[in-house]
């Protein structure tokens, strides 16, 4: 039976934290076993994340801001809401429809935006939150009831996409990058398939196994001149966004989609320069690049392909406007006039510190500012 690896370089995990992933890691070696000894790392990151009760999003411990393993843009405070909310006002005001938030996280996105649109007058008729996570679902509710009582009564909590059509915004912060991955890796002139095993101590370990037909397809499409690139070359395909953005969306009229992540586009993404990947795991805010140790307690992600994400987009009907970089989307969408109200109004010296920081940390190219992008697509 596999053990929760460990590194000396990241911070241990408490006894019950350990049992947890033992716990998780039993379920995964039971997959394995089931797949003949090697199980495609997308299936394995799946379970490692979404699994009923023990994967990393369904499980109930903190995992957003100083107490959990990463900080997302609306943990660091209201100025990226304040101006996704003038982003998302002229279509609001134009449908009169609703939000829909994907993976809303612990609720600070939505409590913040819906204030800030309350002042713009542009409220949603209802602010629905799609969130699995029984746990999340009652973090954000009191997230919302705390800072923004009064419009807790327009908010609905979804486990599903709405059944029923709709029209207004679609938002995901950082949630394509938490989409399950297939791993491959370059040899010579062929491709192959990464997966995952357990050696002799009961470790997850790295296997390789001939790529099947669809995979050999997806390297082919992202990566059309594979012999200018080195070997081995080691990289992911996210080959569930297609039909995860056709459901997702399925009920959506007119109204628009907003993505907010980290990542590429396809010739920076499958360049000489990422011949390792773009895989990367964040535990109690470090983050490293091996996703087979502490299953269930760290996050796992990979870097979003925007030229497929848009792809994905057209598949389902939409029409994409430029992909910018969230630095170009914030000043674009009123961060002087946010930054400075909010100067104007901040209590102290430490307080305008503190927000010169988070504009720092949002717009600077070595923080968020030129690695994470937005995309914006419509439909009419």
């Amino acid at each position: 039976m596999p053990n929760a690896s460990v590194r000396a370089d990241l911070p241990e995990p408490s006894a019950d934290e350990l049992a947890h992933s033992e716990r998780l890691s039993a379920l995964i070696w039971h997959a394995i076993e089931a797949a003949g000894g090697a199980l495609d790392f997308s299936r394995y990151m799946e379970l490692a994340l979404y699994a009923p009760g023990l994967g990393y999003y369904s499980a109930g411990a903190a995992k957003f801001g100083a107490a959990g393993d990463f900080v997302t843009a609306p943990e660091l405070g209201f100025v990226f809401a304040r101006c996704l909310a003038r982003a998302l006002a002229p279509t609001l005001r134009e449908t009169r429809g609703d939000i829909l938030e994907l993976g809303p996280g612990s609720g600070a996105l939505a409590a913040d935006l819906l204030a800030e649109l309350e002042r713009l007058d542009a409220l949603p008729a209802r602010y629905l939150l799609l969130e699995r996570s029984a746990d999340l679902c009652e973090r954000q509710q009191q997230r919302i009831l705390r800072d923004c009582p009064r419009l807790h009564a327009r908010c609905g909590w979804l486990d599903a996409p709405p059944a029923q059509p709709w029209r207004g915004a679609l938002i995901a912060n950082e949630v394509i990058d938490a989409l399950p991955v297939r791993a491959f890796v370059l040899r010579d002139a062929d491709v192959f398939a990464r997966a995952v095993g357990v050696d002799r101590d009961g470790r997850f370990i790295w296997r390789e196994v001939a790529a099947d037909a669809a995979l050999r397809a997806a390297a082919k499409r992202i990566i059309p001149d594979a012999a200018a690139l080195p070997r081995p070359y080691v990289s992911e395909v996210c080959t569930l966004l297609v039909p995860w953005f056709a459901e997702i969306a399925r009920t959506l009229g007119t109204g628009t989609a907003w993505f907010i992540d980290y990542g590429y586009f396809r010739a920076d993404y499958y360049s000489v320069q990422r011949a390792t990947g773009t895989l990367r795991c964040h535990w109690r805010h470090r983050a490293h690049d091996d996703p087979l140790i502490l299953p269930g307690l760290q996050d796992i992600t990979a870097h979003v392909d925007f030229d497929a994400l848009t792809e994905a987009g057209a598949a389902a009907g939409f029409a994409a406007d430029a992909v910018q970089s969230q630095a170009q989307f914030l000043i674009r969408h009123g961060l002087d006039e946010v930054f400075a109200d909010a100067y104007a109004q901040a209590a102290d010296e430490a307080a305008r510190y503190a927000l010169a920081q988070q504009v720092k940390r949002l717009t600077l190219p070595g923080q968020m500012g030129e690695t994470f992008k937005v995309l914006r697509l419509r439909r009419s």
